[in-house]
């Protein structure tokens, strides 16, 4: 089974609300925030943007997700090298980490077993 394109852009920012304004400022609806600086953007039916804020000593990282239809169904390719399997994660979904070969780390996403 293979991959059903990009599913959401993880985006790490040191102020939220900047943040947030700027997509808004895009074209982008807030679909919701949470209570610790972070919160999940929609533009359409394309990916949609989750935002977190992280500590002014912490670089900000960008991380591109893949939709996986179903974690249980999915086998990786010899040629696709799993760093980290499917696991459950604390936001309602299932999460693995392939890795590229020139060395850049993937996250695919599928939704949470049932």
């Amino acid at each position: 089974m293979a991959t059903e394109g990009i599913e959401a852009v993880f985006l790490e920012t040191h102020n939220w609300g900047k943040a947030a304004k700027f997509f808004q400022a895009l074209g982008y609806d807030l679909e919701f925030a949470t209570d610790h600086n972070s919160g999940l953007l929609r533009n359409g039916d394309g990916p949609y943007v989750f935002i977190a804020e992280v500590p002014e000593d912490r670089d900000p990282q960008t991380q591109i997700v893949l939709k996986v239809p179903d974690a249980d169904a999915f086998r990786a390719d010899p040629a696709v090298e799993v760093v980290s399997p499917f696991e459950d994660t604390h936001f309602g979904t299932r999460m693995m980490t392939v890795r590229d070969p020139d060395g850049r780390l993937w996250s695919l996403q599928a939704p949470a077993a049932k």
